[in-house]
């Protein structure tokens, strides 16, 4: 199994001064050299570099102490996940997994090859305990491709101890700059490499600056986009089974979708239409396991507050069986969808939709008219399903109505996070109270899903002949928690009518 590393480190131009005294930073009790290593990379990449445009890096190390496979994966500047794999002679298929969303169905190859020798430091306290790692890399990087070239530089490298304080790398750089060295102009070696032995450097201008959003197109796109960028960034932790990663991951498909079915009339639905029945299925696929998650969780407290009398047979032993079954099967499922070629080729397709638009007349008009409308559309359709719950007679006509409410209020929702760049305090209210809504709506969902979910396990339990009677408790109890959401809901959607205005 891969080997996960959470690297915490800034890079530093460096010139034949080399590494500046650091034995006075605050903390630090000894500076310890451990010599030199050879270090010898090989980076992989797509034929139009791919994993670099993702901030992605891919190579096959050799020398110092932790020769292998390394993918860095960014998390957040200066953060980034480095899972690890022994040497191999070709790209480990863990590690190609997780790169799949970007590589798709390209090629995987050397691109640059950096040869670096590393004059290592340890910074340590007075109880000798490793608080940063400091490095001064002299490098040398050859491009691989056809008409590549070299270059040399040193850098300076500041990587923070395992569970250390990341507060300890501003003090460090406080020291350097007293010192004259500055930041790194490049996030990595191998973006560096990439740009100064570019066959086509020479010829590169520097990207524009965006625009800010002005009509009602340019924040519908915006807010496409970065749904869009959410599904691929989430995509390795998914397969990882990182936390929350799979429900964050659903969320970016759903206001996906939202944002296609409630700005119809800026994006043509004849070429949104189908792209959003893709996301509707993948965001099915990704939920098979967040319900289990929810139900799990649900259950477990549940069952741990009930007092001992109440339990009755080995409840917590198929609650466990059931969950374990659930998730071992679920997950092969869902990394066999990540793998499959409907889900690269719904990738395909928004990359298209973001590179070409399918722009409509009204992607030209003023937010304020175009996206306002859009909104209050879907608030009215909220509206009408909200007041025919209420006027439902209790039972499974209501709840179907309140979970339709629950998936209109989603949309309404991700439809007013859209629009609060460009209306502002207006839309980020309505935002807020659908949030509300949809929490409360939600909390309803969940115990009918759960009502279900027991009578899957009391009848399973009662055809091994053991006892019922701990699940028809908790029944009871889930009825309870659906009676008080039921009975909040009016005075909860008389306040959002009073308040709402788009």
């Amino acid at each position: 199994m891969a080997d996960t590393k959470r690297e915490i480190e800034r890079k530093y131009e460096s010139d034949e001064s080399g590494l500046p005294d650091l034995t006075g930073v605050a903390g630090v009790k000894a500076v310890i050299d451990k010599g030199v290593a050879q270090l010898d990379a090989v980076y992989y990449d797509t034929a139009d570099e791919r994993l670099a445009a993702a901030s992605m890096t891919l190579r096959r190390r050799t020398g110092g102490s932790d020769a292998g496979w390394h993918l860095k994966v960014p998390v957040a500047p200066g953060v980034r996940d480095e899972i690890r794999e022994p040497l191999s002679d070709t790209v480990p298929r863990s590690l190609a997994a997780l790169t799949r969303s970007r590589v798709r169905e390209a090629e995987l190859r050397p691109v640059v090859r950096l040869r670096s020798d590393r004059d290592v430091r340890h910074l340590v306290d007075a109880e000798g305990k490793l608080l940063a790692e400091v490095s001064v890399d002299a490098v040398h990087a050859e491009r691989l491709t056809e008409g590549g070239g070299t270059v040399q530089w040193t850098e300076i490298e500041v990587e923070l101890a395992d569970d250390g304080d990341p507060d300890f790398l501003d003090t460090v750089e406080k020291r350097l700059r007293k010192a004259g060295v500055r930041p790194s102009a490049s996030a990595s070696k191998l973006a560096r490499a990439l740009s100064e032995t570019s066959p086509r450097k020479k010829k590169r201008k520097a990207p524009p600056a965006p625009e800010e959003p002005r009509t009602a197109g340019d924040h519908v796109l915006a807010y496409v986009r970065a749904q869009r960028d959410a599904i691929l960034e989430l995509d390795p932790a998914v397969r990882q089974d990182a936390y929350d990663s799979v429900h964050r991951m659903r969320v970016a498909t759903r206001r996906l979708r939202s944002a296609f079915r409630s700005y119809g009339k800026v994006l043509d639905r004849g070429i949104t239409g189908p792209i959003g029945e893709e996301l509707r299925w993948l965001a099915g696929e990704l939920g098979v396991d967040r319900d289990r998650e929810v139900m799990t969780e649900r259950l477990t407290t549940a069952l741990g507050e009930l007092p001992r009398t109440l339990v009755s047979g080995p409840v917590r032993t198929r609650l466990r069986t059931w969950a374990k079954a659930r998730h071992g099967g679920s997950r092969r499922r869902l990394i066999g969808v990540l793998d499959s070629k409907r889900y690269l080729a719904l990738l395909d397709t928004l990359d298209a939709v973001v590179a070409d638009p399918p722009l409509l007349k009204d992607a030209d008009g003023t937010p304020e008219k175009v996206i306002a409308k859009a909104v209050r559309k879907d608030f009215g359709k909220v509206s009408a399903l909200v007041e025919e719950a209420i006027e439902a007679p209790p039972g499974a006509d209501r709840d179907l109505a309140l979970h339709e409410a629950r998936k209109k209020a989603k949309r309404t929702r991700y439809a007013a996070e859209a629009a609060t760049p460009a209306l502002g305090t207006p839309a980020r209210a309505l935002a807020k109270s659908m949030k509300s809504l949809t929490s409360l709506l939600g909390e309803h969902q969940d115990s009918v899903m759960v009502r279900e979910t027991l009578r899957e396990l009391s009848a399973v339990a009662h055809a091994a002949g053991e006892s019922s009677f701990t699940y028809g408790v908790l029944y009871g109890r889930e009825e309870q928690r659906a009676a008080g959401v039921e009975a909040a809901l009016p005075e909860m959607w008389r306040e959002i009518g009073a308040e709402a205005a788009v």
